[in-house]
């Protein structure tokens, strides 16, 4: 029987590798060095940590790449990658409904005990903010949020929801390239993607300058302002880590890499940018238009 009649059987055991200790040795700088940094030391460590990570991923994902492309992976293997991502997926799932829920309850809760509009808030409205207005997008209490001009929505935010949902469009059009073993058709589809990918970060980079110096809305702006930028602010952390991830699945595409068959790591890169598109709905129906 052959090694190829084995492999659905066959999980692979790779050999000892250096990448977990440097992985854990550029975490542990990168977190010495955020914390130095925040409590007024120099960035060096954090730089250094993150070139570090940097030079760990290129070598552990190259690692990934070519004993993938040596067909040492197994269909169990197959399946273990795919488990490995969907939890994933649902850690970032857990993370943004936390941040989700701050807003929520804010908004639900917080804001009209303050205003007194329940029998829970009576008592903080009448003895400490009895001026305060429940209202929505608010600064606080004795306006310590300062003065500021919420987001409207039906400007560059609808123009990101187009772009967002149109590069999903794109990202499935190249989708089905592969599939059909078009490689045309799926070279231009993740070169699209990735230009609509780059194209929102340039329109929100711009949207956040306009709020800081038009609007003076920033993350000192009360909830609304702290709410606002972390949640949007995270997702562009999203929309920047998906653009790199297909940016790699377009040049291993150009290099040749994937078939109709055995094409995971591109399923998992439009699996996650695909969760950044829903997360990215979320945000302009919640903390945009509502």
């Amino acid at each position: 029987m052959t090694h190829a009649e084995h492999a659905p059987d066959h999980y692979y055991v790779p050999t000892q590798s250096h990448w977990p200790i440097i992985a854990t040795i550029s975490l542990f700088t990168l977190m010495l060095g955020g914390a130095t940094l925040l409590n007024g030391g120099g960035s060096t460590l954090l730089l250094t940590g993150l070139a570090l990570i940097v030079i760990t991923m290129f070598g552990w994902f190259g690692t990934v790449i070519r004993e993938s492309e040596k067909g040492l992976y197994s269909e169990q293997m197959d399946r273990s990658f795919r488990w490995g991502m969907s939890w994933f997926i649902f850690s970032e799932v857990m993370f943004f409904a936390a941040f989700f829920g701050a807003l929520f309850y804010a908004r639900t809760y917080s804001v009209p005990w303050l205003g007194g509009e329940t029998n829970h808030g009576v008592l903080t409205h009448g003895l400490l903010w009895s001026g305060y207005e429940a209202v929505w997008p608010t600064n606080g209490p004795s306006d310590v949020g300062g003065f500021f001009a919420p987001m409207h929505p039906w400007g560059l935010p609808a123009i990101n929801t187009l772009i967002l949902l149109s590069s999903g469009a794109t990202l499935t059009w190249a989708h089905w390239g592969l599939i059909e073993e078009n490689r045309p058709q799926l070279l231009k589809g993740l070169a699209a993607t990735v230009a609509l990918g780059v194209l929102f970060l340039s329109l929100q980079a711009y949207e956040y300058s306009h709020a800081y110096h038009a609007l003076h809305l920033t993350l000192g702006s009360g909830i609304y302002g702290s709410t606002f930028f972390m949640l949007t602010g995270f997702h562009g952390l999203h929309v920047t880590i998906g653009a790199i991830i297909l940016a790699v699945m377009l040049f291993r595409s150009l290099a040749g890499h994937f078939t109709p068959q055995r094409h995971f790591a591109f399923e998992a890169a439009a699996w996650y940018w695909h969760f950044v598109d829903v997360v990215w709905l979320g945000l302009f129906i919640f903390v945009y238009w509502l």
